[in-house]
């Protein structure tokens, strides 16, 4: 099942053939295709380089002294190591006699580092371009403009960096550090975005913070989650326990104080390897109206795209579309349930087994609550509006239609999410409450004002059956809302 051509030294260390599930979570593939300068254990340290550093240390201080402060300057690896570029590569540059690249792409670090760069090509972070593509002229571009692409969404996602004809970097898609930024050599992903150049450190990418530039606000509330949960509770008190520069940094071993982000979807745990893919381990997407687990489809060029459980999993050999649309060969596929096995493996270093297990079963009934209680009624009712031409083709121009994105982007991730990461105000105040309240007090009437009389019929059609909902018709007592109870010597 597992295929070891094209593996880096290091990735075959880590690979256990006793471990399926671990050597299909590890995957790595070829080489990057595009030319680009050689560089190796013996021969960085480019001369040339020394004088990079002598003409930047006055005018570009601060980048200067990070970089001396670095593993890469302890190692002798220099400004020209990852800048010097081939002529033909597309954004190549004369510069000081020397040809540079000012964008440096996963394909000049993998240069040196291999094994994560094939574990980071393909993966979720670096196709974070593409699974906004069609959310961009709708959203953005019709509720505020582009510029707002370029300083917002842009950042966090990355930007198609494109040239001007003069040979310059566009303005309006550069600077930028989005994770899954296209590069002008054809690499998807910014490495810089967790390791912020130029130091490049270790213990930056492994710190929350690294994560939490990105991943808070509605969509994907990580930083507030996590900081509500045990587990963030932990790592503020114990920071200084944490171990963040270490050269290993195995969860149970170099470290126990606490897990980071970095902890559950990308680090080393027993003997489970590191891997740069932070996609891997999740079994669920939760960021989307009806969450489905997820099969993992790995192609044989390294790209990588995420099928449904309810689908068949495509068998090896077999050609299944690529998330550019194009066909690819399928060398491995890792199921749920694999995907699953994986982040418990981590659990398991400070937790039991049967606490493991059941703290992923509390998480499940979360999101089938989610799915079945509102997410598949609320779809169900916004694709019959549409085919019969109740509301406009033109996405939020309509109440009912901000309404419903909220209710799964925003406050339904929040409750996904904090059910999946341990904080259970996100879970309940901040999530499902907020996805309850708004179902009922907006979604619903809304519904009736767009829908009129045939709302009853849809309600009926989509709700009305569900023991969810039960309780709508069933009267109840208004203590609870009035704050009174007989418990409390209220009147009933």
């Amino acid at each position: 099942m597992w295929v070891g051509q094209g593996l880096s030294t290091e990735s075959k260390r880590m690979i256990s053939n006793r471990w399926v599930v671990l050597a299909v979570l590890c995957l790595a593939v070829g080489a990057a295709n595009a030319a680009k300068v050689s560089l190796s254990a013996d021969n960085w340290g480019d001369p040339a380089g020394q004088e990079c550093v002598s003409c930047h240390a006055k005018s570009s201080a601060g980048i200067t002294t990070q970089w001396k402060e670095s593993t890469h300057a302890e190692a002798g690896v220099n400004c020209l190591d990852c800048h010097k570029a081939s002529a033909d590569e597309p954004d190549a540059i004369t510069h000081e006699g020397q040809t540079i690249a000012t964008v440096v792409s996963p394909k000049d670090c993998g240069r040196c580092h291999t094994a994560e760069e094939e574990q980071q090509r393909g993966s979720v972070h670096a196709e974070a371009v593409a699974v906004i593509a069609e959310r961009l002229p709708a959203m953005v571009t019709n509720l505020a403009g582009p510029a707002i692409e370029a300083a917002g969404c842009a950042q966090c996602h990355g930007s198609k960096v494109e040239m001007l004809g003069n040979g310059k970097l566009d303005p309006n898609t550069w600077p930028n550090s989005g994770i899954g930024r296209i590069n002008p050599d054809g690499s998807r992903g910014s490495c810089s975005s967790c390791h912020g150049r130029h130091s490049f450190s270790k213990a930056q990418a492994r710190a929350p913070q690294a994560c939490v530039r990105c991943h808070s606000g509605p969509d994907s509330p990580d930083k507030e989650v996590y900081e509500a949960s045990k587990h963030g509770m932990a790592f503020a008190s114990n920071h200084d326990k944490m171990n963040l520069g270490a050269d290993t940094w195995v969860a149970g071993k170099d470290y126990s104080a606490a897990p980071t982000c970095a902890t559950c979807h990308m680090g080393a745990a027993g003997k489970l390897p590191a891997t740069h893919d932070v996609g891997m381990r999740n079994a669920w997407n939760l960021n989307t109206p009806v969450s489905e687990r997820q099969h993992l489809v790995v192609f044989a060029d390294g790209a990588k795209r995420e099928l449904p459980e309810s689908m068949s999993a495509p068998k090896r050999g077999t050609k299944v579309p690529k998330l550019d649309g194009a066909e690819g060969e399928v060398k491995m596929v890792a199921t749920p349930d694999r995907r699953r096995q994986a982040m418990t493996l981590v659990c398991r270093e400070c937790h039991g087994k049967d606490f493991a297990e059941a703290f992923m079963k509390q998480f499940d009934g979360v999101v089938a609550l989610y799915n079945d209680k509102f997410g598949k009624p609320a779809r169900a009712i916004m694709q019959a509006l549409y085919s019969r031409q109740l509301l406009t083709p033109a996405p939020f121009d309509e109440p009912i239609e901000l309404t419903y994105w909220e209710l799964w982007h925003d406050e339904g991730a929040r409750g996904r999410h904090g059910a999946a990461m341990m904080s259970p105000n996100h879970a309940w105040w901040e999530g499902m409450y907020v996805v309850g309240r708004n179902f009922y007090g907006r979604f619903l009437p809304q519904l009736r004002a767009v829908a009129g009389a045939d709302a009853d019929a849809l309600i009926a059609e989509h709700i009305g059956s569900l023991p969810e909902h039960a309780w709508l018709k069933s009267p109840q007592k208004a203590s609870p809302i009035l704050g009174v109870g007989s418990a409390r010597g209220g009147n009933e």
